[in-house]
């Protein structure tokens, strides 16, 4: 008895006693009751998973955007090659113009992938002052939260389990998965790539998007964007980001001081877009 407790620490000792009888041993249930008394055994209290980061005063419902780069949302979705092997999408959305601003995809993205993302986009766009997102490990990784903290980016975690709160990302994800990954075919990853490039330009620049009355995200955009800024096409300053050290954090949070948070699409006075597809 105590060498099948030894190999199934979960069973219970009917089911140890249903084991026994498995190797022929003439036991009754209660006598192996009281031996597993006798013995001090009992089955290891189940340990509860703990509860991430959010809460649902960070969902879109209650924190919605209010002009460009207000809030950003990410999240991920998966899907598989014509041979089976995985493939890894990260989408970054801005909530306000329903520009998607990243469509990354690769065999895996890990926190410091995020990262080298967002500082690309922080470098063309300009820094958000919100990025909304799920509890998963790559969004709450310590570097990332340090990172975006220092650069004064405030995280919105959703409540755990309440991928609703998130409904930018999740609608982005319908369209995407019901446009694109349902009817495409993967050879490789080259070859996702190249599709989702496509993909991209289409949802950004040709797919009439029924919130924003049927203009595209990127005809919306530009019908936001300050008159000054279209008249002398001024370009964010470069931000580069490419280390997660604390040395390296500060360097960059004094970067967006000098000059990083500038961003040619400031607040507007527009109503804000009130449906999410």
């Amino acid at each position: 008895m105590l060498e099948l407790v030894g190999r199934y620490p979960r069973y219970g000792y009917r089911r140890i006693a249903a084991k026994l009888k498995q190797e022929n041993w003439s036991v009754n249930v209660k006598r192996i009751y009281r031996l597993w008394r006798r013995e001090g055994l009992k089955v290891p209290l189940k340990k509860h998973k703990k509860r991430r980061l959010g809460v649902s005063e960070n969902g879109c419902i209650h924190r919605r955007s209010a002009c460009i780069n207000d809030v950003w949302c990410w999240d991920f979705i998966f899907d598989h090659t014509t041979n089976g092997t995985q493939l890894k999408w990260l989408s970054i959305v801005d909530e306000f113009t329903r520009e998607n601003l990243c469509l990354k995809v690769d065999r895996s993205i890990r926190s410091e992938d995020v990262i080298d993302t967002l500082a690309e986009l922080f470098a063309m766009r300009g820094l958000p002052n919100h990025i909304r997102s799920d509890n998963g490990p790559e969004f709450i990784a310590n570097s990332i939260r340090r990172w975006l903290g220092q650069l004064g980016v405030e995280t919105l975690y959703v409540k755990p389990g309440s991928p609703w709160q998130n409904g930018y990302a999740e609608s982005f994800y319908s369209r995407f998965r019901d446009e694109f990954l349902a009817l495409e075919e993967f050879d490789n990853l080259g070859a996702a790539r190249q599709l989702t490039a496509g993909y991209r330009r289409e949802y950004n620049d040709h797919r009439p998007h029924s919130s924003l009355n049927y203009q595209t995200p990127s005809e919306f955009a530009s019908s936001l964007t300050s008159a000054p800024a279209q008249q002398t096409g001024v370009a964010p300053t470069t931000f580069t980001a490419t280390s997660t050290s604390e040395a390296s954090v500060k360097a960059e949070a004094t970067a967006k001081a000098d000059g990083a948070q500038h961003n040619p699409m400031q607040n507007t006075n527009q109503n804000y877009p009130t449906r999410l597809s």
